[in-house]
């Protein structure tokens, strides 16, 4: 199965980009193992329409083209926060159902097209607060990275609370 992140607009070259290079690595690395191919990071063009809901409408078809037949993870605050265990649970899920990809998907400035939402299979949460999408970038490709290490049973993810 592979996994692809979407994203609207460039992450430009610094930290957070070599952050999520080095996730993007992890990821490649650990999937072999758990049949799932890489991380493609796929970066789109910002809209340039002139009204907010054109940019968003836009932005989603671009989107959803990319995203094909793959499972659509759509990161929005107005999703559901679910715990690393439950994330992990449901790539295991897909992957054993035969599934041929996971496609998470990060909006643009404006935010996301509803038709996003209704088409995801599931929105997932950060929290309400408002990130830059550089971060949500890193936060994600992390998560990806953390969901793997738990389908493994690998110590990267110790669940539970710091002992010391």
């Amino acid at each position: 199965m592979r996994l692809s992140l979407l994203a609207v607009g460039r992450l430009k070259s610094g930290p957070e980009r070599e952050l999520v290079e080095r996730y993007r690595q992890r990821v490649e690395g650990m999937g072999r193992a758990l049949s799932l191919a890489g991380l493609d990071i796929v970066e789109l063009p910002e809209s340039r329409a002139r009204r907010e809901d054109d940019r968003r409408a836009e932005e989603a078809a671009a989107l959803l083209e990319k995203a094909g037949s793959s499972v659509l993870i759509v990161f929005d605050e107005r999703g559901r926060s679910p715990s690393s265990e439950a994330f992990a649970e449901k790539i295991r899920q897909w992957r054993d159902e035969g599934r041929a990809g996971i496609a998470c998907v990060i909006g643009g400035p404006d935010g996301l097209d509803p038709k996003l939402r209704q088409r995801a299979d599931l929105v997932v949460s950060f929290g309400a607060l408002t990130m830059p999408h550089q971060i949500v970038r890193a936060l994600v490709a992390e998560q990806l990275y953390r969901s793997l290490t738990i389908i493994a049973g690998h110590p990267y993810h110790r669940a539970g609370h710091d002992d010391s």
